[in-house]
Order: C-alpha cells, then structure tokens, then sequence
C-alpha cells in the first residue's frame, strides 16, 4: 500500500472523512521533502483554503501521520512521521537536521509532575537543540547573531 492510501485509511479508520481538501493538502504535504512549514504546504495546495490547511495539518499532527517540530528559529515546522507513536527530536542547531527520539523520555517525569501538581497533562512537546556528529566532527557552528 502506497502511503496516500495509508493515510487516507488511517483518516478513515479514525472517522474522519475524505474530502476533496483533505486529499489535496494529504497529497501536498507527501510532496515535501524533510522537514516543511504551513507556507510550503499552502503554495502546493493552492486550491484549498488557508483555515482549511491549518486545521487539516493539525488533523495530521493529532492523528500521529505528521510530527511537529519546533526549529531553533522558533518557527514551527512538520515532517511526515515514521513512528506511530508520541515521540521527541534532536534538532542540529548547524544543518537544521532532525532525529526523532524512539521513545518519550520524560513520560515519568510528567507522571510525577501531574502526581504532584494534581493537574491532568493532556500532552507535551519536547525539542532538544544541539549539534550533530557530523556537524561537530566538521567544526561547523552556527553564528548567532
């Protein structure tokens, strides 16, 4: 199964309908390489709505089938999601580079936090800004301004 298909049956599957918009912006964002912003979404699916991308780029992110990332330029990014599941990144503050971490690694702190506070997390977002190997192995920096 190609995976337009697949998202389109995960969509399905989760009760959420196929409509033309959806399919244009699904299509529009598969034609992305790494990592991309609404704007580059929108300049590709020309023929859908500005409200209509957000919201379904957010269907996409809740449902698992895109990641959101937050580069160090505070702009927020997205890139198609190869885990299933909640998970973090490493972002090089030099290439631009992103790693998702296989696991979420402060699911017990949030635990204890919620515990403690008494407050119901409903979720986080945890990005971690460093240098590369190869970008650290090059010497290369980021000036910063």
């Amino acid at each position: 199964m190609d995976k337009l298909q697949s998202i389109l049956r995960r969509l399905g599957e989760g009760g959420y309908r196929i409509t033309p918009a959806r399919l244009e912006v699904v299509t529009a964002v598969l034609g992305q390489t790494g990592h991309f912003t609404v704007d580059d979404v929108l300049s590709r699916a020309r023929k859908v709505g500005r409200a209509t991308v957000f919201r379904t780029m957010k269907l996409l992110a809740e449902t698992g089938i895109l990641c959101r990332v937050l580069v160090e330029d505070g702009s927020l990014h997205y890139r198609v999601s190869r885990q299933r599941h909640h998970h973090h990144h490493l972002v090089c503050v030099s290439c631009g580079g992103v790693q998702a971490l296989d696991r979420c690694i402060v699911a017990d702190v949030v635990g204890e936090l919620s515990r403690s506070t008494g407050y119901e997390i409903e979720g986080h977002w945890l990005e971690l800004y460093g240098q590369c190997g190869a970008c650290r192995g090059t010497g290369t920096m980021k000036a910063t301004a």
